[in-house]
């Protein structure tokens, strides 16, 4: 697979933009005012209502907000799932979470969550014990990995053995459309994270 710059990931994530209608805008505001100016961003993405008076956009509905079940609901009829390119299923409990299966990248299992404001996607890389070189690997971890977009590497312990994991995350107020984008953005990386550091590793998949 031919690796793609971010470069190509920005271009694709704006084309998306403007097949919705959408246009940027250049505002200046106080750094405090940061979040509020996200929520407001959200907000008019959506269609509203110009008053004939002022002029002003009245906004039809609030936030939406994602829950993992009704991202589950969301997800199941959009295209990527429905032309069977992924599949996914919602696994219920306390914290429930959506098990994704990217069919066109090997099967790549992918999980997914809401947790609070935050939707977070994240797939396992590969085990501690599967690195020939720690220091050296975590080294070139952090001098590199912001070379694969929207994607962020994690060492984290899974039933007592550490793990390092990709993930992606990104608003509970997002898009669809940019939840979906994250999906494909993440599963991609993977691939080219397991590429730009087999030299590292002893699974037999790094030596392919």
């Amino acid at each position: 697979m031919k690796a793609k710059s971010s470069a190509h990931y920005q271009r694709e994530y704006r084309r998306r933009l403007r097949e919705q209608g959408l246009v940027k805008k250049e505002v200046w505001i106080l750094p405090e005012h940061a979040k509020q100016l996200s929520e407001f961003e959200k907000q008019l993405r959506k269609p509203g209502e110009v008053s004939e008076t002022t002029g002003v956009v009245t906004m039809t509905e609030n936030i939406k907000r994602w829950t993992t079940a009704s991202l589950y609901d969301a997800l199941r009829q959009a295209e990527l799932f429905a032309e069977q390119r992924a599949t996914i299923e919602l696994i219920d409990g306390v914290d429930p979470a959506l098990h994704i299966v990217m069919n066109e990248y090997g099967d790549l299992p992918l999980f997914l969550t809401v947790v609070g404001d935050q939707i977070i996607v994240e797939a396992v890389l590969w085990s501690a014990s599967d690195v020939s070189d720690l220091v050296q690997f975590n080294d070139a971890v952090l001098r590199t990995h912001k070379y694969l977009p929207l994607s962020t590497i994690s060492l984290d312990q899974v039933d007592g053995e550490d793990y390092y994991h990709m993930f992606g995350a990104l608003s509970a107020t997002s898009l669809l459309a940019n939840v979906i984008f994250e999906i494909e953005v993440l599963a991609s990386n993977v691939i080219q994270a397991t590429e730009a550091y087999g030299e590292f590793l002893t699974l037999p998949l790094a030596a392919n």
